[in-house]
Parts: structure tokens; sequence; C-alpha cells
């Protein structure tokens, strides 16, 4: 997994993901523990954000603070399926969604924030509680990504605690150019 925080290209804040090609038990430790981290840090994130910075993008092109808020617990519930899938099916088939026509759904817009705030807490719960019941052999079951080809659950892991911290950062920008607007 690579990423680093002297990135320069605001789509990336904490750097590029890119899968690994083993890992190990004290690597899926810390990635559940940055998974089971990452509600309270959107929420740290979000906090005293007003609407006009709500609707403000990370960067130019970007989605705005909320629509990330709101991108959260859409794409980590489907992770969490995905996990669910594999466990339970030899290599399912997943496939992909379009994550910016679902960020330019109405819902998103009209949802508050505390709504998707709640969501990703009780989704995070969950998920975690999987996670840290899985064995050495659960993490190397597969889906196949209709996009990507075959996916080991913990290169998925990676994915996702990369990802929360990802996003966490964008907000993150947000909120660190309007501070004290």
């Amino acid at each position: 997994m690579t990423s680093d925080p002297n990135v320069s290209d605001r789509r990336y804040p904490i750097g590029r993901f890119s899968f690994p090609q083993s890992t190990t038990p004290a690597q899926r430790e810390l990635w559940i523990a940055e998974i089971a981290e990452t509600p309270a840090k959107l929420r740290a994130a979000v906090a005293g954000l007003n609407a006009a910075q709500l609707d403000t993008p990370y960067r130019d092109g970007g989605w705005t603070a909320r629509q990330v808020v709101h991108h959260l617990p859409e794409s980590h519930m489907i992770s969490y399926v995905r996990f669910k899938l594999a466990l339970t099916e030899e290599e399912p088939t997943i496939k992909g969604y379009d994550e910016a026509a679902w960020a330019r759904l109405g819902d998103v817009q009209s949802t508050p924030v505390e709504t998707s705030l709640a969501l990703l807490d009780a989704l995070h719960d969950r998920w975690v509680r999987v996670l840290r019941g899985l064995d050495e052999g659960a993490f190397a079951r597969t889906f196949r990504h209709s996009e990507l080809g075959v996916i080991r659950l913990d290169q998925n892991l990676a994915l996702y605690a990369w990802h929360g911290k990802h996003h966490v950062a964008h907000v993150m920008s947000v909120r660190d150019r309007h501070a004290g607007a």
C-alpha cells in the first residue's frame, strides 16, 4: 500500500493506492484499526463545517465535502457486502459501480450529513466485528471484480483502510482552507 503525506496532488492527498502482493497479521490488524477509526475521523473532519463549506469541492473539478461524506458509507457498504459474499461463496463475481453518478443523485444534496455519519458508525461497527473474527485463511479468500479481476480479502482490507483515510483527508483539506472563515 502506498501513501505519502507529502503528495501535492489533491486527488491523492495521502498518495495513490497499490494492492499489496502479500500481507502480514500485523498489517491486517493495523488496517482493521484504521477502518474502526474512520467514522470518528470523518466526524471530526466535518465538525463545525457549515452548509457552504460542505458544498465546497476539495479540489477544482472534485467532489464537495458533502459528496465525500455520503460516498464513504455507500462505498464501504459495498465493500462490507463483498467481504460477506467472499466469506460465504466461492470466488463470487461482483460488479463495480459508477461512483460519480451516485454522487450526483438528488439524495446526496438533500440528506443531512449526520445520516451518513450515523450509517458509517453502524456499518463500521458491524464490519470490524466481522474482520476481527476472521482467521488467517479467511483473508486469502477472493472475489472476482468486474473491472479489477481477482481480489483477495486482505487486499480489499488494505484498499478500504486507505480509502477511508484518503477521503477523510479530502474533507480535511476543505476544513483547512476554511480555517477561521
